[in-house]
C-alpha cells in the first residue's frame, strides 16, 4: 500500500536527508468523487473509451489515441475545454476535438480524463511534472472547482518533491520532454535550485567528496545536458570547490561521451602505425554518424566546456587534451577549440606524449586524399601543439612579470613528441623545425632528447638536402649533449660533417674534464678500492671513446684527401678550359689580323712593318731569343 498524504496539511518533516530517503514511497491519493458518473474505462491498441449509461457525446485525439469521453465532465474542471466552440458533427451531437503537443501525451491526459470522472488521482515524483503542464494546458484552476488539478499539482511539487534530492531529480528527468511548459512554468528551475542547494549544504558540512563522488554524481550524471548545466552553474555560483565542480563535469562527460573512453583505450598502445590506423578509423565512424547524433554530441561538449571553472586545478590536462580531441571530431566551433588550447597551455607541464599525439581527423573519401600534396596527409596536428606550446609560454611570461614562481619544465614532453611525429614521412622539415625551435634556448639542460628526435627525422626523411641537414642540426647545442649521446652523434652518417666536428670537440672536452675530475678525487682508506674501479672502468671507457675517435679521424682525413684531389681535378679542368677558350680567341685575332693578310713585313730587325704593295708580300721573320 502507498502511504497518503493531505496536500492542505503536510506534515513538518522540513528538508532533513532522512526524510528524503523515503521520497520514492511515497504518493498523494485524492479521495473519490463523482465516481458514479463512469462505471469503468477501456483501453485498447488506439482508443479508450467509457463504459456508462451515457453516450459518450466527444471524440479527443491526443498523440494517436482516440478517447471517447463525455464533454460535461470535461468542461466543468477545464477552462480551455469550455472556451472552445464545439460544433456537432452528426445529428448525434457528437464532438470532436485534437489536441496538438498536448503535455505528457496520452497517457497524462488519461490521467486527467479519470480526475475529471472524479477517480481518485496518484501523484509521484513521475507524474508530477507532466500532470502540472498538463493542467496549465487545460487551465484547470480554482476558479472553476476547489481542489483542482493546478492546486493539487502545485502543492505535491512544494511540498514533497523540492523536500528530496531523490524526487528533485526524478521530476527533472520527467521534465526533458515538457519543454517549455516545465521551463515557463519553473519547475526545472526550483529542481535544480534544490537539488544544488543541498549539494553544497552535504559538501559544505563533510568537507570532502563522499563515497567516491557516487552519492550525487550519478544522479546528476543522468539528466539532459541543459538541465545538467543549469545545476552546475548554480553550484559554481554557491561557491563549491572548482575541483569538486570540475570532477563532476569530467563524471558527466564520461557517461554521455563514450568516445573519450574508447579513445583512451587505444592510446594506451599509441603510436605510428596499428593504433594510430584504428583510432583513424574510429573518428571516421564518428563522423558517418546521423546528423541528429552527432548535433547532440557536439552540444555536450560545447555546454560542458562552457561550464568549466577558470581553476588550473577544476580538472586534469589529460580530461582537457581528450575533449579537445573530441571537439575537433565533432567539429566544434573554433572559439571553444581556441578556449580548450588555451587552458591546455596552463597545465601543459602535467601532460604527456601520449595526450599530445593529436591525429588529423579527415572527413573525405580515400581516392581523394590520395590526390592530396603529401604535406597535406600528416598523421598528427602539429599545428594545434604549436598553438599549446605558445599558449604556454604566454602564461609563463605573464607569470613572471607578477613575480610568481613560474615552470619551464616541458621540454622533456616536446622532445618525447618530436621524436614521435618524426616518424611520419609526410612531415615537412619547416613544421618539424618550428617545434624543434619553439622552446627558449635555456629552456633544456640536456639535448640528448632533441638529438634523438633529430636524429629520427633525418633517418625519416633521407632525401633531405645539405641545407636542410645543417639548419635542423643548427638547433642542438653540442655541449649539452651527455657522453653516450656524443659517442653515437660521432659515427652517426645521417649528420652533417660540421655537426660532426663540433660533436667531437664536445667530445674531448667531456674527457679532458673526465681525466681532470679522476685527478682531484679523494683517495680515503675507506672508498680507494671502489674509486680505483672506478676510475679503471672510466679508463676503458676512454680507451675506447679515444678508438672511436681515431677512426673519426682517419675517416675525415681520408674525406679530406678526397676533397683536395677533387678540388685538384677541378682546377685543372678549369685551367685547361680556360687555356683553350685563350687560345681560339688568339686564333680568331690572328685569322682577321693583316700579317695573316700579307699586308705586313719583318725587317732586319725582326719589326713588322706594313707594305705599300699588298701583291708583293713576302715575310720573312727572324726571332731573337736572349737567354740570360
Amino acid at each position: 500500500m502507498k502511504k497518503s498524504f493531505q496536500v492542505g496539511r503536510p506534515q513538518n518533516h522540513g528538508c532533513d536527508s532522512d526524510f528524503a530517503d523515503h521520497v520514492l514511497d511515497r504518493s498523494i491519493v485524492f479521495p473519490d468523487k463523482h465516481v458514479g458518473d463512469a462505471e469503468s474505462f477501456e483501453r485498447k491498441e488506439q482508443s479508450w473509451s467509457i463504459t456508462s449509461q451515457i453516450p459518450s457525446d466527444l471524440t479527443i485525439q491526443v498523440q494517436g489515441i482516440t478517447f471517447y469521453v463525455h464533454k460535461y465532465p470535461l468542461v466543468s474542471r477545464s477552462g480551455y475545454m469550455g472556451r472552445l466552440d464545439l460544433q456537432p458533427l452528426n445529428s448525434n451531437f457528437t464532438y470532436d476535438l485534437k489536441l496538438d503537443n498536448f503535455p505528457g501525451g496520452s497517457e497524462t491526459f488519461e490521467i486527467i480524463l479519470k480526475f475529471c470522472y472524479g477517480h481518485p488521482v496518484d501523484l509521484n515524483p513521475t507524474n508530477v511534472a507532466p500532470l502540472r503542464c498538463a493542467s496549465e494546458f487545460l487551465e484547470m484552476t480554482e476558479e472553476l472547482e476547489e481542489g483542482n488539478l493546478v492546486s493539487k499539482t502545485e502543492a505535491f511539487l512544494t511540498f514533497v518533491v523540492l523536500s528530496s534530492w531523490r524526487d528533485s531529480i526524478m521530476v527533472l528527468k520527467s521534465c526533458e520532454s515538457l519543454s517549455p511548459w516545465a521551463e515557463n512554468l519553473q519547475i526545472v528551475r526550483r529542481c535544480s535550485d534544490s537539488i544544488a542547494w543541498k549539494t553544497v549544504r552535504e559538501n559544505s558540512t563533510t568537507g570532502e567528496l563522499i563515497n567516491d563522488e557516487g552519492w550525487w554524481f550519478n544522479d546528476v550524471s543522468t539528466l539532459r545536458i541543459d538541465h545538467f548545466v543549469r545545476i552546475i552553474t548554480t553550484i559554481r555560483a554557491k561557491g563549491l570547490k572548482p575541483e569538486t565542480v570540475g570532477a563532476c563535469i569530467m563524471h558527466y562527460a564520461k557517461k554521455w561521451l563514450p568516445g573519450m573512453d574508447v579513445e583512451s583505450e587505444v592510446q594506451r598502445g599509441y603510436g605510428y602505425g596499428k593504433n594510430e590506423l584504428q583510432l583513424s578509423i574510429l573518428s571516421g565512424r564518428w563522423q558517418e554518424g546521423s546528423v541528429g547524433q552527432n548535433k547532440e554530441q557536439r552540444m555536450v561538449i560545447e555546454s560542458l566546456v562552457s561550464i568549466l571553472p577558470p581553476q588550473r586545478e577544476a580538472v586534469s590536462c589529460k580530461f582537457l587534451l581528450r575533449m579537445l580531441k573530441m571537439a575537433m571530431v565533432y567539429s566544434a566551433t573554433p572559439a571553444l577549440v581556441l578556449e580548450l588550447e588555451k587552458r591546455v597551455g596552463m597545465v601543459l607541464e602535467d601532460a604527456n606524449v601520449n595526450d599530445l599525439l593529436i591525429p588529423i581527423y579527415r572527413n573525405g573519401d580515400e581516392e581523394h586524399l590520395m590526390n592530396r600534396p603529401p604535406e597535406e596527409c600528416t598523421m598528427h596536428n602539429v599545428d594545434v601543439v604549436q598553438r599549446i606550446i605558445e599558449y604556454f609560454l604566454m602564461h609563463e611570461q605573464l607569470k613572471q612579470q607578477q613575480h610568481k614562481c613560474g615552470k619551464l619544465d616541458i621540454s622533456k614532453i616536446l622532445d618525447g613528441y618530436l621524436a614521435e611525429i618524426a616518424r611520419d614521412p609526410n612531415l615537412s622539415i619547416s613544421k618539424f623545425q618550428v617545434l624543434v625551435e619553439a622552446l627558449p634556448e635555456n629552456a633544456r639542460a640536456c639535448h640528448d632528447g632533441l638529438y634523438r628526435a633529430i636524429d629520427t627525422y633525418l633517418k625519416t626523411h633521407p632525401s633531405l638536402t645539405e641545407h636542410d641537414r645543417r639548419r635542423l642540426c643548427k638547433a642542438m647545442d653540442c655541449e649539452k649533449l651527455s657522453l653516450d649521446a656524443c659517442m653515437h652523434a660521432a659515427q652517426n652518417d645521417r649528420l652533417p660533417l660540421r655537426t660532426v666536428v663540433q660533436v667531437l670537440f664536445s667530445e674531448q672536452v667531456k674527457m679532458r674534464e673526465a681525466i681532470q675530475e679522476k685527478d682531484t678525487m679523494p683517495r680515503g682508506a675507506e672508498n680507494f678500492s671502489e674509486q680505483e674501479s672506478i676510475w679503471t672502468s672510466t679508463k676503458k671507457e676512454i680507451k675506447t671513446i679515444k678508438a672511436e675517435l681515431e677512426k673519426v679521424k682517419m675517416k675525415m682525413a681520408e674525406m679530406q684527401r678526397d676533397y683536395s684531389e677533387l678540388q685538384q681535378e677541378y682546377e685543372k679542368l678549369s685551367n685547361k678550359q680556360r687555356s683553350l677558350s685563350s687560345l681560339s680567341s688568339g686564333w680568331k685575332r690572328i685569322k682577321n689580323s693583316a700579317l695573316f693578310n700579307g699586308k705586313t713585313e719583318c725587317n732586319e730587325n725582326g719589326e713588322v712593318q706594313q707594305r705599300h704593295n699588298p701583291g708583293d708580300c713576302r715575310v720573312s721573320c727572324r726571332r731573337r731569343i736572349s737567354m740570360s
